[in-house]
């Protein structure tokens, strides 16, 4: 049986990534594609592991060969996801998450007629700057550069299927779980996974 692909977005500091991480350590069978950047790696960062770190030059090689299922040039820095991964984790039998932008999102819901998308909010933009800022990681001009950005980002929540407003994390990680179940319930899944069993039950 084929897995399901699953897009999670969200304007920088967010939370989306702890969500997901959280999620996928507590979730069987289900995965998140690692995207490629030409950003630099953040302190703690590993290649392979958050990110595949690539030059440039490289990265826009891949998109001229077709290597990537969406790409997008964020904040100076170019962001993509492997078409090759993500197939090869879906045909075999595994429930793929992608952590991309709302761009990446749209393009790739042109290229899968089943994907779920999740878009999740920050409770104010209040909280969102102090999660921002609380990194220690970026210089307060980027932090204004991310934040200026994220009313953008935050408005094409209208195009996805669900919204999580991540107030309380231990809540927002539920509601995640429960679209992650409640997809994996539906009819096409079930009647590929019991397919036998359901014919035996309704066989007369």
């Amino acid at each position: 049986m084929k897995g399901s692909l699953f897009i999670v977005t969200a304007a920088s500091g967010t939370g989306k990534t702890s969500l997901v991480k959280q999620l996928i350590a507590t979730t069987n069978d289900l995965a998140v594609s690692v995207s490629h950047t030409t950003r630099d790696p953040r302190p703690g960062e590993v290649d392979g592991q958050h990110y595949h770190f690539t030059d440039t030059t490289k990265f826009v090689e891949g998109i001229q060969a077709g290597e990537f299922l969406e790409h997008a040039q964020v904040f100076d820095n170019y962001y993509g996801t492997s078409r090759q991964s993500v197939d090869q984790q879906l045909n075999s039998g595994v429930d793929v998450i992608l952590e991309i932008d709302w761009q990446g999102a749209l393009q790739i819901k042109e290229l899968y007629d089943d994907v779920t998308m999740i878009f999740i909010l920050p409770p104010s933009k209040a909280t969102l700057r102090q999660r921002l800022s609380s990194r220690g990681q970026d210089s307060q001009e980027v932090i204004e550069k991310r934040l200026a950005g994220a009313v953008t980002e935050m408005q094409q929540y209208v195009h996805f299927d669900y919204v999580v407003i991540n107030d309380q994390f231990e809540a927002a990680l539920t509601e995640l779980k429960s679209i992650i179940v409640a997809k994996r319930q539906t009819l096409d899944r079930q009647q590929a996974r019991y397919g036998d069993t359901i014919s035996d039950l309704i066989s007369e």
